[in-house]
């Protein structure tokens, strides 16, 4: 099943908000209803394909024709990423970062064969997995004529050792499609982001993807043990060992390089059993300084839960916490502040754990609200985007972004964001709503994600511009990174730079004229063009 063009996921999921909502949004922030329709496809006036010549040698590189589109519709669905930017951007018709084809691949040599025709015929490359991009992670810059790489082919659980409890699976591979594979041999990745039902393996590896269970799993990042990749300039393998004195470990080259320095066509990770259950409950906290306080013992000095997320007192209020009952009743019970913890495991060491986490957080002020909230929580724990796709379908303009940082820094962090938001967009005209919750946990710090929701303007894109801009500003003032798991795109470069530092940028300058010498892989994704 193809992803919706022109929003979030399954289009048989997308549902309107509720009237109560509705009327929230026009009382609260002045959202009308849009004036105008979307575009449908079939109103999309696209440019030509890439030239002939380009186009059978891209036909010889993967094996037929079947394998190298470049119909209207299948160039459309490979323009741009999910952010509320792109979708507005694409419903508005326009498609001036559209690929001139789209390739597929089914082997490792064929990306190798498909990187030397790119060369030869000077099209730039940019990898495509699932296209849940919200950093604009899809669009080169400066605009020139690309292929999208779709990986969907390479889809395969290559190999599995339940000895050392490792599998090396192909990059295309979707998320649900991953674990099912893997459940079948009685084992988990463990990995579920917001983003899971659409994303893939390769592209969680070139995002440095975070999942919801990251505080019992990890984080994508640490859990890979071995990559190989296809660059311009040949195939680097890295990775042969759970850990190496040998040097730097170049698999951080790999992790988080968004498809700038090469392709990454098969990833090793370890894996972990199924678990025996799975148990999640809510919790309620006066406030979110007492919320944060409580995870930050939990995270310290456990018993760590697998799942451990707060939500502040807007979000839970709002009902942000379970978005699949936003607008719904039920909510006094949550007054403050909402968190969400989960167990999974054995029985015997998820009673354990949860037995003596729960006391950690009744000492820290914690009320049990019981398992119903956080299975309502689970059971929606992938709606968001779907909630999102509709306010922007009512006239709101709704958008996240995410940062993290050492615990210490973590109240002015959030304070100083949510002013930069409200401050800009209330001058623009545009009151927000501004959410945040806490969902990625360290012994050290944690992670804050922000969402958005204000009426869209004369020009929602433009209207976003300066709040975003600010929020970037605020970030990095006040000790945070630009980001936590979203990635880095073309919409946080200018502000990674900065973070990374001169030398740091040079020297991977230096990693991207070595690897991809004639600079044709994702340009301008990450780092900017020479």
């Amino acid at each position: 099943m193809d992803m919706l063009w022109s929003g979030w996921g399954d289009p048989a999921r997308a549902t309107p908000l509720p009237d109560a909502v509705t009327g929230l949004l026009r009382d609260l922030l002045g959202v009308k209803p849009r004036s105008a329709e979307p575009l449908t496809l079939d109103e999309i006036a696209v440019p030509e394909p890439a030239p002939a010549a380009a186009l059978r040698a891209l036909v010889d590189a993967v094996g037929g024709e079947d394998h190298v589109r470049t119909g209207a519709e299948a160039r459309i669905r490979h323009t741009r990423g999910k952010s509320t930017p792109d979708l507005l951007r694409i419903r508005d018709g326009d498609v001036d970062a559209i690929p001139a084809a789209v390739v597929l691949p089914a082997s490792h040599d064929e990306v190798l064969a498909v990187l030397d025709v790119c060369a030869e015929h000077r099209l730039a490359l940019v990898p495509f997995g699932g296209g849940t991009s919200v950093v604009g992670g899809l669009s080169p810059e400066p605009r020139r004529p690309f292929v999208a790489l779709d990986l969907a082919r390479m889809d395969a659980l290559v190999a599995l050792d339940p000895v050392s409890r490792t599998a090396t699976l192909q990059p295309g591979l979707r998320a649900p499609h991953a674990e099912a594979l893997l459940a079948e041999h009685g084992f988990t990745l463990g990995h579920f982001p917001q983003s899971y039902e659409w994303a893939t393996i390769g592209g969680f590896a070139a995002a440095r993807s975070s999942g919801q269970a990251s505080a019992g799993y990890g984080r994508f990042d640490e859990m890979v043990l071995g990559l190989t990749v296809a660059t311009p300039a040949g195939t680097l393998d890295v990775g042969r060992a759970p850990r190496s004195a040998a040097g730097p470990d170049l698999r951080q080259l790999v992790l988080g390089s968004e498809g700038a320095f090469g392709v990454i066509t098969s990833v090793t990770v370890r894996i972990r059993p199924l678990p025996e259950t799975r148990i999640y409950e809510g919790w309620r906290f006066a406030s979110f300084e007492e919320g944060t306080a409580a995870l930050c013992r939990l995270a310290q000095d456990g018993p760590r839960p697998t799942v451990l997320r707060l939500s502040d007192e807007t979000e839970t209020l709002i009902g942000l916490a379970q978005p699949d009952a936003i607008g719904s009743s039920g909510f006094p019970e949550a007054a403050g502040c909402m968190a969400i913890v989960g167990y999974e495991g054995t029985e015997e060491d998820t009673a354990h754990r949860r037995e003596h986490a729960a006391a950690v957080l009744r000492d820290a002020g914690g009320t049990c609200l019981g398992e119903a909230p956080g299975e309502r929580w689970a059971h929606g724990r992938y709606s968001a985007p779907y909630l999102r796709d509709a306010l922007l379908d009512a006239g709101a303009f709704a958008e996240t972004l995410e940062t993290a940082a050492f615990w210490s820094r973590l109240p002015e962090l959030y304070a100083s964001v949510r002013e930069a938001l409200t401050t800009t967009l209330t001058e623009s005209g545009t009151p927000p709503l501004v959410m945040c919750h806490i969902s990625h946990v360290y012994e050290n710090g944690a992670s804050l994600y922000f969402t958005v929701v204000s009426a869209q303007g004369d020009d929602p894109v433009a209207h976003w511009a300066p709040a975003k801009h600010a929020a970037n500003e605020a970030i990095l003032a006040t000790g945070g990174t630009i980001s936590h798991h979203h990635g880095v795109g073309s919409d946080h470069r200018d502000w990674y730079l900065r973070e990374a530092g001169p030398l740091g940028i040079d020297a991977l300058r230096a990693v991207k004229r070595r690897l991809d010498p004639m600079g044709l892989l994702n340009p301008g994704i990450l780092l900017p063009t020479d």
